[in-house]
């Protein structure tokens, strides 16, 4: 049975402390602070990011370092038989391509998933194909049956301001053609490989009501769960843990004794979308 590693980048979320403990690795996003370069996680936590945010200091994001995607995998293939790699979205990010391309050198033994997810759901990826190789998977069936099932998701995310998101370039023309229309709240949504403008509200309560009944809609109708629970809903947000607990709430009344999880969005997310913002997700439970 081949002994296979699964690593992913911190876009996910999930922590170093959190990998150490689940036998999961994470390479650090890299980010530059008026050219000074920190490590998500490593050197720069919540905190220190949301004070630099603040303090408007110029902020640009970079996929992992291609010199330590390779040497991380170098340092894996000692102790296992194959990698299986998950990045961020290829909609949102080059470093999935770019892993893809490098990886061609490795003979088959590094496998890397473009899942088209970013955070929470990406989190549950990486958890389903942690779950998958313990149950003795090859690294080509963790891709194959990931893939299968990696559009059984749904985002939704209400931000507080366009302006970081116009700053990254990460608005498609729908999304930024609501940008002058000062008291809107825009619900956008991710779904595959793009981040669009999916309804407006006009206030936070109306924003997170769309998001509730577009996520009802999901588990009912697409994935086929009218009782959710076969479902995972998560809550994310950005600096924004009192508003998510109350959003939590919410969720509970139309899905009561669920488990609903409450996670910071990763920073190169917070990066392009700013503090105060609240999403919700659903996921399709994955039998393994």
């Amino acid at each position: 049975m081949s002994k296979v590693a699964i690593l992913t980048d911190s876009n996910s979320g999930i922590t170093q402390s959190e990998a150490k403990e689940l036998g999961i690795y994470v390479l650090p996003m890299p980010f530059y602070f008026d050219g000074e370069l920190f490590y998500e996680d490593i050197d720069l936590s919540q905190e220190d990011f949301y004070l630099k945010l603040a303090e408007s200091k110029e902020i640009t994001t970079s996929m992992p370092l291609v010199g330590e995607v390779m040497d991380k995998w170098d340092e894996l293939l000692e102790e296992y038989d194959e990698v299986v790699y998950i990045p961020m979205s290829s909609g949102l990010s080059s470093s999935c391509e770019t892993a893809y391309m490098l990886s061609q050198d490795y003979d088959g033994k590094v496998v890397v998933l473009d899942l088209q997810r970013i955070s929470v759901t990406m989190k549950l990826s990486v958890f389903d194909a942690k779950k998958l190789a313990d149950a003795g998977k090859s690294a080509s069936e963790i891709k194959d049956i990931l893939e299968a099932t990696k559009m059984d998701s749904y985002i939704y995310i209400t931000v507080n301001t366009l302006d970081y998101l116009r700053k990254g370039g990460r608005l498609t023309p729908a999304v930024a053609a609501i940008g002058s229309l000062l008291k809107i709240k825009p619900v956008l949504q991710i779904r595959g490989e793009k981040l669009d403008k999916f309804a407006m509200a006009r206030t936070m309560k109306q924003a997170k009501q769309t998001m509730l009944d577009a996520i009802e809609k999901n588990i009912t109708e697409d994935l086929k769960d009218p009782t959710g629970e076969n479902t995972v809903i998560a809550i994310a947000h950005t600096n924004n843990y009192e508003a998510a607990l109350e959003f939590k709430e919410e969720v509970l009344k139309r899905w009561p004794d669920r488990e609903v999880w409450v996670d910071p969005l990763s920073l190169s997310v917070s990066c392009h979308i700013g503090p105060g913002s609240l999403a919700v997700t659903c996921t399709k439970r994955l039998d393994v």
